[in-house]
């Protein structure tokens, strides 16, 4: 079944990031890489963590890599920079778990607003010395899909429990909302999507924001396919998933996660099919989980991008970058090979 509804792709329709429906056109966009594998490369220690700020803490919070935007701000700029150098055209935010449901875990589910609107401004000051008329570069909010889910139950003995309702989830996601565009940015990316219901929620709370605001920012959906059965966690097919979130009228709608570049064509040929007036976005891992390898996945950014190069030229994607174990490197041998590929082509049927 083929879209219908209409999506806003025209740069008239946004408020802000309206220039990137422009580059679109032209050219194969650069998502940045993994934020989260970056940070682990530093072994940071729970003081850094901590810093001066929250050094009397009685709960750990190493590994709360948003807190970092508070505590580090200058190590998650200088990360952004990196991106940058390497010729990305899209920054994500270090928002992956700023709600205040994934904080909570910490804690610290009151510095949620305070997380994301600095995560944004670190993110917006990087972009601001990259930008240039001949090469923009965006900004675009990190929504994560939280620890808790409205769709399956966290107790294999109670099928019917659940640890998080839709309400709380609007209310988590809208306030993470206000704070991104507070902090700049100019467009949203709900990513590693799971569980359709929880994603819903973000929809709900992101529509609520742009008409209560009378703003609109390009918005991003970006699923995760779990295993071979190419469904994502809560049982969907992608088509179905794209079906389920069509109505938020999304710039581009992609996969991420869970696969490498390899194990995810299948499900990207399915995407493209299913959703071909709407821009495909693709960022998947490094390959698969490898212990030993200094960033925690198997493939190198030679293969990488050579995996990426093979999507472009099938004519399958409209946005490439990186997940879980992808590195500044890898993103600069994946902007080479991106260099001299066309868009995938949109074919609008309203």
């Amino acid at each position: 079944m083929q879209s219908t509804l209409p999506t806003p792709l025209s740069s008239e329709s946004y408020t802000r990031g309206g220039g990137l429906v422009d580059l679109l056109a032209q050219r194969i966009v650069l998502l940045d890489g993994a934020m989260g594998t970056q940070i682990q490369l530093l072994k940071l220690s729970e003081a850094l963590y901590r810093g001066t700020r929250f050094k009397d803490l009685k709960q750990s919070v190493q590994g709360n890599n948003e807190l970092l935007n508070l505590t580090c701000p200058n190590l998650i700029e200088d990360i952004h920079e990196e991106f940058l150098q390497s010729g990305v055209d899209i920054l994500e935010t270090n928002t992956f778990g700023a709600t205040r449901i994934a904080q909570q875990d910490y804690g610290l589910a009151d510095l949620a607003y305070e997380m994301n609107v600095a995560g944004a401004q670190l993110a917006c000051r990087a972009r601001a010395r990259h930008s240039k008329p001949g090469h923009p570069r965006f900004v675009f909010g990190a929504l994560g899909p939280t620890p808790k889910t409205a769709s399956i139950s966290p107790d294999v003995a109670d099928p019917g429990a659940r640890n998080v309702d839709f309400e709380t989830l609007r209310l988590s996601y809208f306030e993470q909302v206000s704070a991104l565009v507070e902090g700049g940015v100019e467009g949203l990316i709900l990513e590693t999507i799971f569980d359709t219901l929880n994603a819903k929620a973000a929809l709900f709370a992101i529509e609520e924001y742009f008409e209560q605001t009378q703003q609109r920012l390009p918005l991003i959906i970006s699923g995760t396919v779990t295993d071979a059965s190419g469904r994502i966690l809560s049982g969907q097919t992608v088509s179905a998933f794209w079906l389920s979130v069509r109505h938020a009228r999304p710039l581009a709608v992609g996969l991420n996660c869970a696969l490498g570049a390899a194990l995810m064509r299948p499900y990207l040929q399915e995407l493209s099919q299913a959703a071909p007036d709407t821009y495909i976005c693709c960022y998947p891992n490094a390959g698969l989980p490898n212990p030993m390898s200094e960033t925690g996945f198997d493939e190198t950014p030679e293969v990488t991008s050579a995996l990426l190069h093979e999507f472009a030229k099938q004519g399958l994607v409209n946005i490439v970058g990186g997940c879980c174990g992808t590195t500044p490197q890898h993103l600069f041998e994946i902007a080479k090979v991106m260099g001299q590929q066309s868009p995938r082509a949109l074919f609008r049927t309203d």
